[in-house]
């Protein structure tokens, strides 16, 4: 079956053509079942933000190795185990590419996130994929395949809700209007999140932000970053900001914007060598501020799926590309032209 892969990892911007990265279309295998496991038919897998980190080698992965984690498809095969559940074959699906094992320290603790056995996952963007049974959900009958894939970036935007423990009324600021961005900005907007501005370079995606309900999108390009925070916060500063770019160098302005008391949330993925210059003595001890971060988003996926239909994910669904053209699908996607870049692995399923 056809599947990309990551053929050269280096940085997918490289200038330099011989360190640059490569992805590529390469023939494996389709994936065994085991009792537990769903064969899933891949419709749809959308390129994340974190998938260039991936390429450029931030695990220390060895090349060529599978990309992708956010899949919908149709069920193809259920194991023995798997098809004496409510999953059927022919039902329209998406789900966590996790597969957490339920009964280490971590998950019997409630922090699967930390789980210690984790095993190597099926890449996504390929023909066919094998999740186990407890990664896939079911999709509402009004959500198409293509929106489905969606449902994996929707969980960050609410681990991000559970990680803030959002109160209504709260002064937010967004650092960046990509996916996860948006879909956070819409999550919160439902718990009547005040002051909402977002920081972003790209007008585009600035007019986006106030389609999506932002009361203020600023380019912190071409504007003095803390003194709009102060005059949109009365002085005081933003109860919640949140680091939706992954940008490390547009990071370290951020605890100024944070109000005393209030939390700074990073939701992106950063280079692995990055540290954060932080003045400890101003910001936890005399402001009390919080910094903290998250990795994954265990425990969202049920409530995720309710909201599919609660968010507007026009503009995350506008480009696709077949599985037959990686290069011109990751070149799209890191152009920061679009939203969101999906790839179309069985064009058969498209209108699913």
């Amino acid at each position: 079956m056809k599947s990309i892969a990551t053929v050269k990892v280096g940085n997918l911007k490289d200038p330099d053509p011989d360190k640059r990265g490569k992805v590529a279309v390469v023939d494996i295998p389709v994936p065994e079942m085991g009792d537990e496991d769903v064969l899933i038919k891949v419709a749809y897998c959308a390129i994340c933000g974190s998938d260039p980190h991936v390429i450029g080698g931030i695990f220390g992965w060895t090349a060529p190795f599978g990309l992708g984690h956010e899949v919908s498809g149709v069920i193809a095969g259920l194991g023995k185990e798997a098809a004496k559940g409510p999953l059927k074959i022919g039902d329209r699906v998406a789900g966590n590419f996790l597969h957490f094992c339920g009964h280490c320290y971590y998950c019997q603790n409630g922090q699967q996130q930390f789980c210690e056995n984790i095993p190597e996952g099926n890449a996504g963007m390929a023909e066919y994929t094998v999740w186990h049974q407890s990664q896939v959900y079911k999709l509402p009958d009004s959500i198409s395949l293509r929106e489905g894939c969606m449902l994996e970036p929707l969980s960050i935007a609410v681990r991000v809700a559970d990680k803030l423990g959002m109160k209504v009324g709260q002064r937010i600021c967004i650092n960046g209007s990509g996916p996860i961005g948006l879909l956070t900005l819409q999550v919160l907007k439902m718990f009547g999140a005040t002051a909402l501005t977002v920081f972003e370079p790209n007008e585009e995606r600035r007019s986006v932000a106030l389609e999506y309900g932002a009361d203020h999108a600023i380019d912190p390009t071409a504007n003095d970053i803390y003194g709009t925070a102060m005059s949109l916060t009365d002085g005081r500063g933003y109860d919640v900001v949140i680091d939706a770019s992954g940008a490390y160098k547009a990071v370290a302005a951020l605890p100024a914007l944070v109000a005393k008391g209030g939390m700074l949330l990073f939701a992106g993925m950063y280079p692995n060598t990055y540290e954060l210059p932080l003045n400890l003595f101003k910001y936890c001890y005399e402001n009390e501020i919080t910094v903290t971060g998250f990795y994954v988003s265990p425990y969202t996926y049920p409530r995720a799926l309710q909201l599919l239909t609660k968010v507007d994910l026009r503009r995350f669904t506008e480009k696709s590309f077949p599985i037959d053209c990686p290069e011109e699908a990751f070149e799209a996607q890191i152009s920061g032209k679009y939203i969101k870049v999906m790839f179309e692995c069985n064009p058969d399923l498209a209108d699913l």
